[in-house]
């Protein structure tokens, strides 16, 4: 006990009377003890607030929003087929969502992520040493690319 006693270092009344006026942080203000500077992080998200908004105010520009409006209007004007353009959108959303779905149930089996990743890492490699490799195969995908491109544009150059 002694020695516990001993191990204690005394605290000197100048160094107590400053642990008592330091302000109290935000979280432990009671209604008997008032923190003498207001809340820091209250402050910086009012400050950021009022700077999101000037920042605001002076990049939006409302005719470029017009001019954006009315341009987006006519071609909603100029669609003959509605209907078909909303089935579209529908049907991406719904495959986009039942693709999620799957992956997420995909990376649910165990050892299925690690091999699907071995799976790609090897492709990768394939990859790089069959095309990227050597110049006279870079050329090869080049080639294979412009073809790609001409058949999808229509040239027959």
């Amino acid at each position: 006990m002694v020695a516990a006693a001993a191990a204690v270092r005394p605290v000197s009344l100048r160094r107590l009377g400053a642990l008592l006026r330091a302000p109290v942080p935000c979280g432990l203000t009671t209604s008997r003890v008032a923190a003498p500077f207001p809340c820091r992080i209250d402050s910086m998200k009012i400050s950021q607030l009022q700077l999101t908004a000037t920042r605001f105010s002076k990049e939006n520009n409302s005719d470029e929003d017009d001019e954006l409006l009315s341009e987006l209007r006519d071609k909603w004007d100029a669609m003959e087929n509605k209907s078909s353009l909303a089935l579209y959108g529908a049907g991406a959303i719904l495959t986009v969502w039942i693709s999620l779905v799957v992956v997420k149930s995909l990376d649910s089996v165990p050892l299925l992520p690690g091999l699907l990743e071995l799976v790609g890492l090897s492709y990768s490699g394939w990859f790089v040493y069959r095309y990227l490799l050597f110049q006279e195969n870079r050329k090869e995908l080049t080639e294979l690319i412009d073809d790609i491109k001409r058949r999808i544009i229509g040239n027959d150059d």
